[in-house]
């Protein structure tokens, strides 16, 4: 997080684009190409690959999150990826509103 010195000023879509996490579209004319992820802050993506991993396994919301995008037929590396997304956009509220985590109580 120390090489993205804008978290906690930009907005939700502003942050995931920085981090290369937005859905780019390939499109010309009538022809419609597959979304991919791409430019952005290759070593912000790689750094949050991990904890998303364990985000993925250990929080009940993430795994949810997860699980959902699985059963409508999502790759694993998709859903992966929104949880990505999901952890730097929390990063940047967090930072944004000067709070700290907390468990929410399910």
């Amino acid at each position: 997080m120390i090489e993205c010195p804008e978290i906690g000023v930009l907005g939700r879509k502003q942050i995931a684009s920085l981090a290369g996490l937005a859905p780019m579209t390939r499109q010309s004319g009538q022809w419609h190409g597959k979304a991919f992820i791409q430019g952005g802050r290759k070593f912000l993506r790689d750094a949050l690959y991990m904890p998303a991993l364990i985000a993925m396994h250990f929080n009940t919301q993430m795994e949810a999150k997860y699980e959902a995008l699985k059963s409508a037929g999502k790759p694993g590396k998709v859903a992966l990826t929104a949880i990505i997304r999901k952890l730097i956009e929390l990063a940047n509220a967090l930072i944004r509103d000067d709070r700290k985590w907390s468990r929410n109580a399910a």
